[in-house]
């Protein structure tokens, strides 16, 4: 009974062994309250044992009988069914004390006022601890952050360890999470993973709730407009949801996806920490199930799971724009290289061989590269993961044919590379090896064959010499490496140092005088 002392309440407590100040604190009740019902019971006699079965209202009646009869007289509103209507959207304290008021008429009863309304629904929230529950609502509110905690992936190419970074949503209300694994935090990853995440839960909610940003957030004033980046706004524009970014330093303003991220530690890090993986795919699939998992189990103290919730929710996010927000960057001005590539992220695309020695334009999305001259599309490709480095996308019909390009063949290439010497030549046929198309091969062999014309052919054969057992394929960039700090150089010398001394031991040692010989000889006669 809100607008009453609770007496039961405050009964059970103290023969749980609580003291008067812990029990006004933890349930919101006043010191003198509580020490009224106290004395009342040491007075009359009454114990919780005594009336732990009977209702609250019958142990109120005992211990104010005078208050009761008076407070009686008032229908007592359910703020139960208060509570869990003002989840809903659009529904107020206000409309639910007119529902209330026009029940109490129709049944000739009478409505407490809409401050004792108020004020006892307070009361109520407080003592049953689910103040919190009033400020999320369905389909309102979705809380997006990146997570602390990251996961990896192994190159199988290189064997580089590759740290993953983890975008992290959360619906309030139901709790339903979306996870998303990502090669970086740049911005155009920060908008991909929102419109995957829309995505997911099949709808847009009124407002997506963020931390403050560099990748969204330009500025944010304790006073005046908050201004976002072009391209976050352009996505929120598109969605139509409004983009809020929290107080800065106010974690409590977007506190579900704050919590989610320490259970998505448990849930899907902690759950894959033995397991290694080889591939972006695998591991985004694996957390992909780790995280249904985890949005299916029910909660610790409840019989039912975040996707039970969301299912209701899900009723009340907005409509998906029929196309999709477009992330997209451009490259301009990037050359073709004689083989007919460019080089777009450490990788190479192919175009038509009419193209090579041109400038081209580029385009990049998520997923697909897009090669352009004069406003027309010449190329397309998919793009390669972020962390993949000397890859080729190559078209067979984009190269050209052996007649059509006599300055620039494998033959020639190899004949090149045989004349410096034979370690030369075996890290140029380990390049043409690692191809499918001979074609992908050009513009690395001969990026290492115009080394000799920098450091000479005997230094840059004794680089590969270096370079061959260290790596699988030695390219450009180790022997550079090589060359540049002069361990080529110093090699040599060891190794000419090495010949001499091997020398001097085959004609040094114990050497015989004449006499001896003599002796032997005069011996013999």
């Amino acid at each position: 009974m809100a607008n009453k002392i609770n007496v039961k309440l405050i009964l059970e407590l103290k023969a749980a062994g609580l003291s008067q100040n812990l029990i006004a604190k933890t349930r919101h009740i006043s010191k003198t309250s509580i020490s009224d019902v106290l004395s009342i019971a040491q007075q009359k006699q009454i114990f919780y044992d005594a009336i732990k079965d009977k209702p609250e209202d019958e142990v109120y009646r005992l211990f104010y009988p005078d208050k009761f009869s008076a407070e009686s007289t008032f229908k007592i509103p359910d703020y139960s069914y208060v509570h869990n209507e003002l989840k809903k959207v659009g529904v107020t304290l206000k409309l639910l004390h007119q529902e209330y008021k026009d029940m109490c008429f129709k049944e000739g009863s009478i409505a407490v006022g809409y401050t004792k309304f108020t004020e006892d629904y307070r009361t109520y929230t407080k003592q049953c601890n689910l103040s919190n529950h009033l400020y999320h609502k369905p389909g309102q509110t979705v809380e997006v952050d990146w997570s602390g905690s990251h996961m990896e992936v192994v190159d199988c190419h290189t064997g580089e360890v590759v740290k993953v970074h983890l975008f992290v949503a959360c619906l309030p209300y139901s709790q339903y999470a979306y996870v998303e694994p990502t090669l970086d935090e740049k911005q155009d990853t920060w908008l991909r993973c929102h419109i995957h995440m829309y995505e997911f839960f099949g709808g847009v909610p009124v407002k997506t709730v963020c931390d403050n940003l560099k990748t969204g957030v330009i500025k944010h004033p304790k006073e005046g407009d908050i201004i976002l980046n072009d391209a976050y706004e352009g996505l929120g524009s598109h969605y139509v949801t409004a983009i809020m970014p929290t107080g800065v330093r106010k974690p409590k303003q977007k506190a579900s996806v704050e919590g989610t991220v320490g259970k998505i530690a448990t849930a899907i890090i902690a759950k894959l920490r033995h397991k290694t993986f080889y591939s972006f795919a695998d591991l985004k699939e694996s957390i992909a199930e780790a995280l249904n998992a985890f949005n299916a189990a029910p909660f610790q103290k409840r019989q039912y799971s975040r996707k039970e919730v969301f299912e209701e929710e899900k009723q009340h996010l907005r409509v998906l724009p029929k196309i999709p927000y477009e992330v997209a960057t451009w490259e301009y001005n990037r050359k073709v290289y004689p083989n007919s590539h460019v080089c777009v992220c450490k990788n190479y695309y192919s175009v038509p061989f009419a193209y090579a020695g041109q400038y081209v334009d580029v385009k990049l999305t998520e997923s697909i590269v897009e090669i352009y001259t004069n406003h027309q599309r010449i190329s397309s490709h998919p793009k390669f993961p972020l962390y993949v480095s000397n890859h080729y996308a190559t078209h067979k019909e984009d190269m050209p044919d052996a007649f059509n390009q006599p300055e620039m063949n494998d033959l020639r290439l190899k004949q090149w590379a045989a004349s410096i010497g034979t370690h030369t030549s075996e890290v140029i046929e380990r390049l043409f090896k690692s191809v499918t198309i001979k074609e992908q091969a050009y513009n690395s062999a001969l990026s290492v064959l115009k080394l000799s014309k920098t450091y000479s052919n005997e230094r840059l054969e004794t680089a590969c010499e270096i370079a061959l057992p260290m790596t699988r394929i030695p390219r450009y960039k180790h022997l550079k490496g090589i060359l540049a700090s002069n361990q080529d150089v110093l090699y040599a010398e060891q190794k000419q140092s090495k010949v001499g001394s091997k020398v001097d031991k085959e004609t040094s040692g114990y050497v015989r005088g004449a006499d001896y010989y003599g002796g032997i000889i005069g011996y013999g006669k």
